[in-house]
């Protein structure tokens, strides 16, 4: 169960660090406006006693959707550019790197990782 559940969020990682960084951008923007008494919002009161606690979750949701993003971009381009080669050399010295960077993105990347495998007969 745990795999089916890991491999969904895995093929859906860029979605998901997106929803979440959006997500922490409002509760960040919400808190900050609440605590400088600026209501364009028309919040109720309550939300507004809890503004420094929206404030605080919005920074750090936010923060960990922007490192969702930019981690998966990173590995995202380490893999393109490596897949980019031609020369098998190459390819052997970074292959244990690859694999373990690959396991962290969506399933294309993978066959496309295998692929390449196939292509350079490397087991």
């Amino acid at each position: 169960m745990a795999g089916k559940i890991s491999g969904f969020f895995r093929e859906f990682t860029l979605f998901f660090s997106i929803i979440l960084t959006v997500i922490g951008l409002i509760l960040f923007i919400i808190g900050i406006t609440a605590i400088m008494e600026i209501n364009f919002l028309n919040l109720s009161q309550d939300v507004l006693n809890w503004s420094l606690y929206i404030l605080i979750l919005g920074f750090f949701v936010l923060i960990a959707g922007i490192w969702y993003l930019y981690s998966f971009f990173k590995n995202k381009k380490f893999i393109l550019d490596e897949l980019a080669t031609n020369k098998r050399s190459e390819l052997i010295k970074k292959h244990s790197e690859l694999k373990l960077t690959v396991k962290k993105l969506p399933s294309k990347y993978q066959k496309m990782l295998k692929e390449k495998e196939e292509e350079f007969k490397i087991k």
